[in-house]
């Protein structure tokens, strides 16, 4: 299955959407029993430093090379290289373990999760944002042809 260039961007958006989502479900829903402004603070340290150090420039690397490739269509998994996979992989080895093995405690989990969860659920809104600006251009572009101008 082949998709045009841009499409690999909203397969991110929606992967990493899902994903973020899900993690920051979990946290919340862990969260009533643990609601303390510590633990708040603490969660959102977790989202800044994800968001800073890995999906924000995870987000920024693929969307350029994404944005790079000269062929106008990709086998769909191009929205991210071996190396991101690996990651993904990892991170949801660790915390399904994690939580199966009750080596986390719930505070953990909610503090945590929330934090991770927000900032994954960014990267993914960004990944759209990214495929919506590209769609834009793409548009324009083509109008820009259409016209003869």
């Amino acid at each position: 299955m082949h998709v045009k260039r841009n499409t690999l961007l909203l397969l991110a958006c929606l992967v990493w959407s899902a994903a973020g989502f899900n993690i920051l479900r979990i946290g919340l829903l862990a969260y009533p029993a643990h609601l303390t402004a510590l633990n708040v603070l603490l969660s959102a340290l977790v989202f800044a430093v994800f968001q800073r150090f890995i999906f924000g420039k995870l987000v920024k690397k693929h969307t350029a090379r994404i944005s790079a490739y000269s062929e106008e269509r990709h086998f769909f998994l191009k929205f991210f290289d071996g190396k991101a996979f690996a990651i993904m992989a990892v991170m949801m080895t660790g915390g399904i373990g994690l939580r199966v093995s009750g080596l986390a405690p719930e505070r953990f989990i909610a503090v945590f999760y929330t934090g991770l969860g927000g900032a994954l659920l960014l990267a993914g809104l960004l990944f759209g944002r990214n495929y919506g600006k590209a769609a834009l251009a793409g548009a324009a572009q083509t109008n820009f042809v259409q016209k003869g101008e």
